[in-house]
């Protein structure tokens, strides 16, 4: 354990987080997400005892989102519910994401389900929850540290 670091973030989710470059992005999945078949020749990290939201508190307490793009972070959409209709979980996660002022709910995209499918393909790493809920599956774009630029 390290001070000042969520106990959940493991070594290896850790190691994943540091590695991603600016634009790189990490998908945080729940239980029922086809990882071994989406994840084959990434990292796939398997969290059991955690739901979405805990995962995503954890990783968005050391993850900045990218704030070159509109939106830098997508959910999957829930099949055969109309346009912007959401679950409860993926309402909690739009309501703490705007709380903490990581993202603003227009921020977030509400992909269909085959194309985030696509989108997870080219991710740099996936992370799977014990999650019951289903399409409680988001992606999360990282953005850049640094300090201001100079004129």
């Amino acid at each position: 354990m390290l001070k000042g670091i969520d106990p959940l973030l493991t070594p290896e989710l850790l190691k994943v987080l540091a590695e991603m470059g600016h634009g790189d992005e990490i998908v945080i999945a729940d239980a029922n997400f086809t990882a071994a078949t989406l994840g084959r020749g990434k990292t796939v990290i398997h969290l059991p005892g955690v739901g979405v939201e805990r995962v995503a508190e954890a990783v968005l307490s050391l993850l900045p989102l990218d704030a070159a793009v509109a939106q830098p972070v997508a959910c999957m959409q829930v099949c055969g519910m109309p346009d912007g209709w959401h679950s409860a979980l993926q309402r909690r996660m739009l309501a703490r994401l705007d709380q903490a002022g990581w993202a603003r709910p227009e921020q977030v995209q509400a992909v269909e389900r085959f194309a985030f499918y696509d989108r997870v393909l080219k991710a740099h790493a996936i992370v799977l929850t014990g999650e019951p809920q289903p399409y409680a599956n988001f992606v999360f774009k990282k953005g850049v540290i640094g300090e201001a630029l100079v004129h």
